[in-house]
């Protein structure tokens, strides 16, 4: 099947020809007939496989209509939102958009949070069909009236489970509150959750489903790879394999943007071009790291989650997990950043004995093992097999003697035979048990306490511990300021 067999314009096949793409992914073979036809869609894939496209595609095409060459803002009202969780998602989306509309006269723009308003602002004043936006941004833009929705056809949800991790939801809500009723609405994600199929009942109509592999499923063109390694000798067995492929880019993952800018700083320290991307960084350094990654400057980037989705860096052949996610499924979101479009890639994960939980959950998604590679000289920790065995072994002593098991075969052992009444302890204190009541000058810590007798002289003007006060001479009364009430001094 080619691009001509599923109906797109002849401007529309020019465009895909010229990006080098001759037959369409199974997402996009499944998903263009379906949009064109003016139907809610429901759509999941894993990563890499060309949802993008199966969306902006059939989306343009369906706008043709509209366009226009008129330089009137009015001839260019919004009329396609596509909604996306980070920036860097929304960046590649519009660019897919500019790349396929080349020769179709539609504006498009994206608007994303972490950059100055002014110039999102007179551009939009200008008139654009096509907005991609984060949802945060999207509703500044609202809030300071520079955006009008309610001319929209057409709404577009990308990577929508990733939008509930980042808990936009409420803003999602409210957007949808802005559009029109009678509008098409896709929802295009990797993965499908209870969630989102709640989500999808409040926005989509009579969706036609197109699921083209199973949930949490990863490329097969994935080579996957774990090497079990100390927690103290990540950094070194990382440099390590860095350096024995030289000619090879990697993206690292970690999960915390101040171990993000420490590794990269180490591997710069040991002759790698490497530098980090997260959260904390300005949009601008995003997009110049970004920029020199993916034209061969840099052989080595550092990213938190935040470039787990929307990344698309072409031919990348390896993705390192200095630290396994938390969530099993962001592992195949991460991993997705390789192996797309049919290439071979490569999928590496540092894992010590803490982490070994991780990587079982991840396991049990995936469905298969992954195979462990020790590296000479960066060896795990000694108890990495014995993790989630141990409580097995803390349970198993208390089991003797009552009887038998859950699971056991064997029955419980015998009884143990009375033993002999031990005689009667000795009154007298033994050494080594318990701590002695006797301090070093004969006191008995474990009697009452008896003060003892008051001497008979008492020197003027001394008083000692634990004598009756009546027992002890009164000193003379201090006279008292007048100020204080008192009469002062006679």
């Amino acid at each position: 099947m080619s691009f001509a067999d599923l109906g797109l314009l002849p401007e529309l096949q020019r465009a895909v020809a010229e990006a080098g793409y001759t037959e369409p992914t199974p997402i996009q073979s499944q998903a263009i007939p379906v949009v064109l036809a003016g139907l809610d869609v429901m759509g999941g894939a894993q990563t890499g496989t060309g949802k993008t496209a199966g969306f902006t595609l059939p989306m343009i095409q369906r706008l043709a209509r509209h366009a226009s060459t008129s330089t009137s803002p009015a001839r260019h009202p919004v009329r396609a939102l596509v909604l996306a969780p980070t920036r860097e998602l929304a960046v590649q989306v519009q660019e897919s958009v500019k790349t396929y509309s080349k020769y179709v006269p539609l504006r498009s723009t994206c608007i994303y949070g972490g950059v100055d308003m002014r110039a999102q602002i007179e551009e939009l004043r200008q008139g654009i069909e096509i907005v991609v936006a984060t949802p945060g941004r999207l509703l500044d833009h609202v809030q300071q009236r520079t955006i009008q929705l309610g001319q929209v056809e057409i709404l577009v949800l990308d990577e929508a489970d990733r939008m509930l991790d980042m808990g936009f939801i409420p803003d999602i809500r409210r957007i949808l509150d802005l559009l029109p009723k009678t509008r098409q609405s896709l929802l295009f994600s990797a993965t499908f959750s209870d969630e989102i199929k709640k989500l999808a009942d409040q926005m989509l109509k009579s969706p036609q489903l197109i699921e083209v592999a199973r949930r949490n499923t990863v490329s097969e063109t994935i080579t996957h790879r774990v090497h079990p390694v100390s927690a103290g000798l990540k950094r070194n067995l990382l440099a390590h394999l860095l350096r024995h492929q030289p000619d090879t880019q990697a993206l690292v993952f970690v999960d915390t943007k101040l171990l993000c800018g420490r590794l990269a700083h180490f591997l710069a320290r040991h002759g790698i071009a490497a530098d980090a991307i997260h959260g904390d960084k300005s949009q601008a350094q995003r997009t110049e790291t970004l920029d020199a990654f993916k034209s061969g400057k840099l052989r080595v980037l550092v990213a938190t989650d935040v470039a787990a989705r929307g990344l698309d860096i072409d031919d990348l052949p390896t993705v390192i997990n200095f630290e396994l996610p938390h969530t099993a499924e962001d592992y195949v979101h991460r991993i997705g950043r390789t192996g797309r479009a049919g290439r071979q890639g490569n999928a590496v994960s540092l894992v010590s004995a803490e982490e070994k939980h991780r990587l079982d959950e991840i396991e049990r998604l995936i469905k298969f093992k992954i195979p462990q590679e020790l590296v000479p000289g960066f060896d795990p920790e000694p108890d990495f097999d014995e993790v989630g065995s141990r409580r097995k072994r803390r349970e198993a002593p208390e089991a003797v003697g009552r009887g038998r098991r859950n699971g056991d075969s064997e029955p419980a052992a015998a009884p143990a035979p009375a033993v002999a009444a031990r005689p009667a302890r000795s009154a007298e204190p033994r050494r080594g048990k318990g701590r002695s009541t006797i301090a070093a000058d004969g006191f008995d810590f474990s009697k009452p306490y008896e003060p003892a007798a008051v001497p008979a002289l008492i020197a003027e003007g001394e008083n000692t511990a634990g004598t009756a006060p009546s027992a002890l001479p009164r000193r003379g009364q201090r006279p008292i300021a007048a100020l204080l009430g008192g009469l002062g001094r006679k």
